[in-house]
C-alpha cells in the first residue's frame, strides 16, 4: 500500500483532523534494532509528535533515528519500560496543544495505522484512557499467551468491579488530565508500571474504555524483553496492592 493509499484511509477511519496536531505517540525502545525505524516513520504519517525513549539500548537503533523529526530521550543504562514511558509522559506533556499520548511498542506489535481508530475512541467517548483490545482466542496465539491474559482480565474484573478485556494491551491513548493527575505519583519499573496506571484510573473514577484492534504476535520475538516469570509476578503484585489501596476519587473533574 502506498504512502497516499494509507493516509487516505487513515483519514476516512478518523474523520478528525486534529488526530495530527493533538495526539502524540510515545515509542519506549530497548534494543529493537531495525524494527523501530518503520514503526516510527508509521507514527509521523499520522502525527506530528512523537517522542522516542531509548531505554539504555546497546545495539545504536536511537543513533540512526537522528534523521527524524522526533523528540529523543536517552537513559544512559537500562531502567526498564515503566520508567521510559515515564519519561516519555513528561516529553510529550511539555508539547503544547497535546490533549492525549498514545504509547506503541517499538517492535512493530502495535500497527500504527490503528490510531485513527483508538483516537476516535478517545474523542467520541470522551476517555481518560483508551485500551487497545486484542483477540487472544487465535490459533497463532500460544495457550500460555491466551491463559494469561484471561486470568489478568478475570482478576482485574474482581477487583475493580470493571471488565476490562485486554489489561495487559501496551497500545493505549492516555488523556493529558489522567497523566497530569497520576504522573507525579506513578512508580517506575518494567511491565507493572502500566498496571498500575490502568487499576488506578479505575480506582479514581477516570473514564476508561477498550477499543479493538488487530492481535499481531509473534512467537519468539527476538526484540521482546518480557520474562516469562519474573514480569508476570511483577504485575500481578503491582496489581493486588495497587487495586487493594482504598479509592481515592478525584474532588474535582476539568
Amino acid at each position: 500500500m502506498s504512502g497516499e493509499q494509507v493516509g487516505a484511509r487513515d483519514m476516512a477511519q478518523s474523520g478528525d483532523p486534529s488526530l495530527r496536531r493533538t495526539l502524540a505517540v510515545l515509542v519506549p525502545c530497548y534494543n529493537a534494532g531495525e524494527r523501530v525505524r518503520p514503526v516510527i516513520e508509521a507514527a509521523l504519517a499520522r502525527v506530528d509528535h512523537v517522542v522516542v525513549v531509548d531505554d539504555g539500548s546497546t545495539d545504536g537503533a536511537a543513533a540512526a533515528l537522528a534523521d527524524l523529526p522526533i523528540r529523543l530521550v536517552t537513559f544512559p543504562e537500562n531502567r526498564g519500560k515503566g520508567f521510559a514511558i515515564l519519561e516519555g509522559f513528561r516529553a510529550a506533556l511539555s508539547v503544547p496543544g497535546v490533549s492525549g499520548v498514545a504509547i506503541i511498542d517499538a517492535d512493530g506489535q502495535h500497527d500504527p495505522g490503528e490510531l485513527p481508530g483508538l483516537y476516535k475512541t478517545f474523542v467520541d467517548t470522551g476517555a481518560d484512557l483508551v485500551i487497545g483490545s486484542r483477540t487472544f482466542d487465535l490459533a497463532h496465539v500460544p495457550w500460555r499467551s491466551r491463559f494469561g491474559n484471561k486470568l489478568t482480565a478475570v482478576l482485574t474484573r474482581l477487583l475493580l468491579k470493571q471488565p476490562i478485556p485486554d489489561t495487559q494491551s501496551g497500545y493505549r491513548i492516555h488523556s493529558r488530565r489522567l497523566l497530569e493527575d497520576l504522573l507525579p505519583s506513578l512508580r517506575g519499573g518494567r511491565y507493572e508500571t502500566e498496571t498500575e496506571l490502568l487499576v488506578r484510573a479505575v480506582r479514581e473514577g477516570y473514564c476508561v474504555v477498550s477499543s479493538p484492534i488487530a492481535t499481531i504476535y509473534e512467537e519468539g520475538n527476538p526484540s521482546s524483553h518480557f520474562g516469562k516469570l519474573r514480569d508476570p509476578f511483577r504485575i500481578y503484585r503491582r496489581l493486588f496492592v495497587t487495586a487493594l489501596r482504598r479509592s481515592r476519587r478525584r474532588a474535582t473533574r476539568d
